[in-house]
């Protein structure tokens, strides 16, 4: 494993995390935490639904990750268009994404990509229905989560030609906050809402640190690659 990739993966967990803190995302998994947490009566079912939870946001994302960038490097020219100014359209891309993440461009998605009867009906299911809710929610992308996954993952994945493992751990990681719920619930609801009040607080930082860095990134990546300004 090169260096390279390996950064690719600490990069494409950390998007993942950003997303699920987000407040749309983190609003999606609020009402998946409602969801396993019916069972709180068992920790451990408590601990299995959110693994299924999360595994099916992995799974939803390996398999977009899949279609997408294999749809993207299939095509012999688009392939080779992508190899020759993927490194190009990076700087930009990472100034739109820090943009958004520091809320100096807004945006709305029509609808909530999945309808709310649908989610209310899988919230009534029974156990296997925690999976279930992790696809649908997934695919219920939000002006942030669109952004992280568009602007900044796929490109990721495009980049280092793996369209299962970097949108697979970015799955993983987009589903967190449940597997921390779960794992909390044993230990009392109190500890629960103070770390909720935690991640709220962290997600300002962590949001505004990275959309910083992606505009810094980006602007260093427009003038060195574009404009071909040497900065050393």
């Amino acid at each position: 494993m090169t260096a390279d990739y390996t950064l690719a993966l600490a990069s494409a967990f950390w998007l993942g995390v950003l997303t699920s803190i987000s407040p749309c995302p983190l609003a999606t998994n609020v009402a998946a935490m409602s969801f396993v947490g019916r069972r709180v009566g068992n920790p451990k079912m408590v601990f299995w639904a959110g693994s299924l939870y999360t595994g099916g946001r992995a799974l939803t994302y390996g398999l977009l990750g899949v279609v997408l960038v294999s749809s993207l490097l299939s095509a012999p020219s688009l392939s080779n268009a992508l190899q020759k100014y993927m490194n190009l359209a990076l700087g930009p891309l990472l100034i739109l994404v820090g943009m958004v993440l520091l809320e100096m461009i807004t945006f709305s998605i029509g609808g909530n990509g999945m309808g709310d009867g649908l989610r209310k009906k899988l919230e009534t299911t029974g156990f296997w229905g925690a999976g279930l809710l992790g696809i649908v929610f997934a695919l219920s992308f939000c002006p942030t989560s669109a952004a992280l996954f568009f602007g900044s993952l796929l490109p990721l994945a495009v980049k280092q030609e793996s369209g299962v493992t970097i949108p697979v751990i970015y799955g993983i990681a987009t589903g967190l906050p449940v597997l921390l719920f779960a794992a909390l619930v044993a230990m009392g609801a109190s500890r629960v809402a103070k770390a909720y009040d935690r991640i709220v607080v962290f997600e300002r930082w962590a949001r505004k640190g990275t959309g910083a860095i992606f505009v810094a990134v980006g602007i260093y990546y427009c003038l060195t690659l574009i404009f071909g300004i040497s900065l050393t």
